[in-house]
């Protein structure tokens, strides 16, 4: 994520911090963007307009546990430790600034703030300062978004949870790429964790940073089309990428190398052994043994007819030394 960050901040490294922006008091909105495009530029954007509807609201205190975060916040995971200095801080010192919420259906949704009503919980105390204001559906899922990702680590995993949940507010994927300043291929790479196995899905919930959005979409890529023993294999090759023993970014080839060599094989996967053949540094094959078979594989153009003729030589001599022993 830290080249998505670093891109964001190269194409708004002019742009104003939304408290430095100064509003016109004629205006209820402003009349045209005054910020740059891409999530840095939407984020000072959706910051001004909460700055605008701030000032329409006078602050009040009500129940932390009327209070819910923001449906689309996609962050899963908060530091434990900030949270508790956060708190302590709090419980010496008291809320200095009020958290802005919103009116839902039972209570109140965080549009901004979800740090300190944690903090608040975790102290035990009974109620919070908020400041009230009316925001969009839209407006909450685009400030969820691009503040967490402008500004926090998220995981590709989270991003791609926010994102899934967001799309449905606009009309289609071209415009939802150009609302958040990146690519329509690397916003595809994205939602290509919707299309993961639920075996996966059910881990990256716990530990989000298990797998990339590249590594994702390769994935997905390598389980096209492929049938349930396909699966059985991605399913016990992620099991070591959990167990750190595969790289994650090495899943999707290891996947593909598996199912090529598979064939009839019927045992599990941790039956198999497979051994490298190498030319100087370059692979020019593989060994594999397994329940079923001991199979050599040779790239093409590695194998010349000589070679092939040393093989085949070889294979015969071996077998008619077993034939001529009985």
């Amino acid at each position: 994520m830290s080249s998505l960050r670093e891109r964001m901040m190269s194409k708004t490294a002019e742009v104003r911090a939304a408290k430095d922006i100064k509003l016109d008091p004629q205006q209820d909105k402003a009349a045209s963007p005054r910020t740059a495009p891409g999530m840095a530029g939407a984020l000072a954007v959706a910051q001004q307009r909460i700055i605008e509807l701030e000032k329409t609201g006078a602050p009040s205190e009500v129940l932390v546990s009327n209070i819910v975060p923001n449906p689309w916040q996609p962050r899963q995971l908060f530091n434990e430790a900030k949270l508790t200095q956060l708190a302590e801080s709090i419980r010496e010192a008291g809320l200095v600034q009020p958290i802005v919420v919103r009116r839902a259906a039972a209570g109140y949704q965080i549009i901004a703030g979800e740090r300190r009503w944690r903090a608040h919980k975790m102290i035990g105390k009974d109620t919070i300062k908020v400041v009230i204001i009316d925001l969009s559906d839209e407006e909450m899922a685009m400030l969820a978004l691009v503040e967490n990702v402008a500004r926090e680590d998220l995981s590709d995993y989270e991003i791609s949870r926010s994102v899934r949940r967001t799309e449905r507010e606009f009309p289609n994927r071209k415009r939802m790429a150009e609302a958040l300043g990146i690519s329509r291929s690397e916003l595809y790479r994205y939602l290509a964790f919707g299309d993961l196995p639920d075996f996966v899905i059910k881990d990256l919930d716990i530990q989000p940073r298990l797998l990339g959005a590249h590594a994702a979409q390769d994935v997905v890529s390598a389980l096209r089309e492929q049938d349930a023993r396909a699966f059985e294999i991605a399913q016990n090759l992620w099991v070591k990428v959990v167990a750190g023993d595969l790289d994650q970014t090495k899943l999707a080839r290891t996947i593909k190398q598996e199912v090529e060599s598979d064939g009839g094989f019927t045992g599990s996967v941790s039956d198999r052994s497979i051994e490298k053949i190498f030319a100087g540094k370059s692979q020019a094959g593989s060994i594999t043994k397994d329940a079923v078979g001991f199979t050599v594989k040779i790239k093409a153009g590695l194998l010349t007819a000589d070679k092939e003729n040393q093989i085949r030589a070889l294979i015969a001599q071996l077998f008619s030394d077993d034939v001529s022993s009985d």
